[in-house]
């Protein structure tokens, strides 16, 4: 199971440079474990870059995988994880989702990138890892 950042949908949904690097974590819906804050991070960007129409064609598609919405026990993980990392809020409840559900988090965001169980793919990389 893999977790992947909103970095790696929008990549995806906007035939960003890393879309093809992603691809293969986003088209495995089956395997894919969605934090509700990418939900939000998505639709956000969409609607206000390529409107709403696109936006909610991509929240669709998301939905199909499992989506895990924030309790009590994920906010104070991703509690933890912000004070230890020193990372924005988002970026918390993305790796505290990805850590309590034993995922893979897959990311382009260099916040992210030195945390454990993270694939980073790097813009700068020809050929992605």
């Amino acid at each position: 199971m893999v977790v992947v950042d909103s970095c790696g949908w929008l990549e995806w949904f906007t035939d960003g440079a890393l879309s093809d690097a992603y691809r293969p974590y986003l088209e495995d819906i089956d395997n894919l474990i969605v934090p509700s804050i990418v939900l939000y991070e998505v639709y956000k960007f969409l609607k206000r870059e390529a409107g709403e129409e696109k936006a909610f064609l991509a929240i669709g598609y998301i939905k199909n995988a499992r989506i895990v919405p924030l309790d009590d026990t994920l906010a104070l993980k991703a509690a933890d994880i912000a004070l230890e990392h020193r990372i924005a809020m988002a970026d918390a409840m993305v790796a505290a989702t990805a850590d309590m559900h034993d995922c893979i988090l897959i990311t382009s965001d260099a916040d992210l990138k030195n945390l454990p169980n993270v694939k980073f793919l790097s813009k700068n990389d020809e050929n992605p890892k």
